[in-house]
């Protein structure tokens, strides 16, 4: 499989990184991170204080999955962003790629939302999109074989497999960051899902499409 070509996922992850230390040598992360950041409750009514830049809520899920909390927290996501990517924009093709990490965003913000409405907690991190990533990579283009469970198809079992471990990862980061408030689970849980449902028609769409 070839895995040099991708554009798309070298330049998400050149974005993370370089806004994250360009905000942090500015001083200005904290900052970012609350008016950037998706905060479920400014979608059930909550204002924001008028002296605070905020950008649009409507803007925030997107936004949100370009900031990081910490070095760690960027280099643990930067590490499974690129591996897979590099994995799958090749075959898949960038249009593919931008669908699955947009999908893995909006699916991440909106059931952290759903999961906790009125948190006033911003939610940072590419996690909902690697989430989505691990799904698409899972179902697809894994080779190893994970027997079924049950009525459960081994597919979807490499893919639950994949995701309990990226999950306990971020755990793993939180706790080593001082505590576990920090991870968003229901985003992990949205991302994931969001690659589920996409992984499928992405590679019927990009078959038709190649002939």
């Amino acid at each position: 499989m070839r895995t040099q070509t991708a554009p798309l996922i070298s330049g998400f992850a050149a974005a993370c990184v370089l806004l994250h230390f360009g905000l942090v040598l500015t001083g200005l992360h904290n900052a970012a991170i609350v008016g950037a950041g998706f905060i479920p409750a400014r979608f059930s009514g909550a204002v924001a204080p008028p002296d605070l830049w905020m950008l649009p809520a409507i803007l925030t899920p997107i936004s949100s999955a370009f900031l990081h909390g910490g070095a760690m927290h960027l280099f643990f996501n930067m590490l499974i962003l690129i591996f897979l990517g590099r994995q799958l924009e090749a075959p898949l093709g960038a249009k593919a790629m931008a669908a699955i990490l947009l999908a893995g965003m909006l699916g991440g913000a909106l059931m952290q939302y759903v999961a906790s409405p009125m948190d006033m907690m911003p939610m940072i991190g590419a996690s909902g999109s690697i989430s989505s990533l691990i799904a698409v990579y899972a179902l697809i283009f894994s080779q190893s074989k994970t027997p079924a469970i049950g009525p459960i198809p081994g597919h979807i079992v490499r893919a639950l497999w994949l995701a309990a471990a990226w999950i306990g990862l971020q755990l793993l980061i939180g706790l080593a960051g001082g505590g576990m408030g920090n991870i968003a689970i229901w985003a992990h849980v949205g991302g994931f899902v969001a690659g589920l449902l996409m992984a499928r028609p992405l590679l019927r769409w990009r078959f038709r499409a190649g002939r």
